[in-house]
């Protein structure tokens, strides 16, 4: 009977890593570029995108969009997480660096710490939210999303405000703080009215300062 060769044995083993890396990359690569083309269509077109366009777009099938998230809804869903916090990386919000800022300096710079963060979000997630709620009118996990995704950004608004104010808020002032630090007003100022993100920042941290009162 023949003997193997280790080395020959080792060459495969190692030829079979390197494939498989390789593949992994290029999947992550696929994933990544699907998810940007998603969170730029459904921003710009809202919910009446479709899944084929996005795939177009992107540069791959149909069939390998829904290899890999499913359905339209699990795609959107994806893609919004993806742009609430930047990256695919499972770190919250609120243990990010941007959240973390609002704890350091005096209260002027916390507010605008503040408002830089809430300026980068909407930036990438209110035409998100436009399509979001558009789909969740009659899909009943994008509802269930939307009413998550307020519940957590009111829960954000407050730690954000406590931060900034230094003191626990009432529950007047996390409210009313979270109808000011809002999707919906950012879209009305920058979107709609045309400020830039420099003006709505240096308004927002004024309103902050001016809801939470004196130190």
């Amino acid at each position: 009977m023949g003997t193997s060769d280790p080395q020959s044995s080792a060459a495969t083993a190692t030829r079979r890593s390197y494939d498989s890396s390789l593949r992994r990359d290029q999947a992550a690569e696929t994933r990544a570029r699907v998810l940007d083309t998603a969170i730029r269509m459904f921003a710009e077109r809202g919910w009446s995108v479709g899944v084929r366009e996005i795939a177009a777009e992107a540069g791959v099938s149909f069939e390998t969009v829904y290899a890999k998230f499913g359905s339209k809804t699990r795609l959107f869903l994806a893609a919004f997480d993806v742009a609430v916090v930047g990256d695919d990386r499972p770190v919250p919000l609120v243990e990010r660096p941007g959240f973390a800022a609002m704890s350091a300096g005096n209260r002027r710079e916390r507010a605008a710490a503040g408002a830089a963060l809430a300026a980068e979000v909407y930036g990438r997630t209110a035409g998100l939210y436009r399509a979001l709620r558009e789909g969740a009118s009659f899909d009943p996990e994008l509802a269930a999303r939307l009413a998550d995704a307020y519940r957590r950004q009111r829960s954000d608004v407050r730690t954000a405000g406590e931060s900034i104010a230094g003191r626990t808020l009432t529950d007047d002032e996390a409210g009313g703080l979270w109808a000011v630090i809002s999707t919906e007003v950012y879209d009305l100022l920058v979107n709609n009215a045309g400020w830039s993100q420099t003006r709505y920042q240096n308004w927002l941290a004024d309103a902050t300062l001016r809801l939470l009162g004196p130190n």
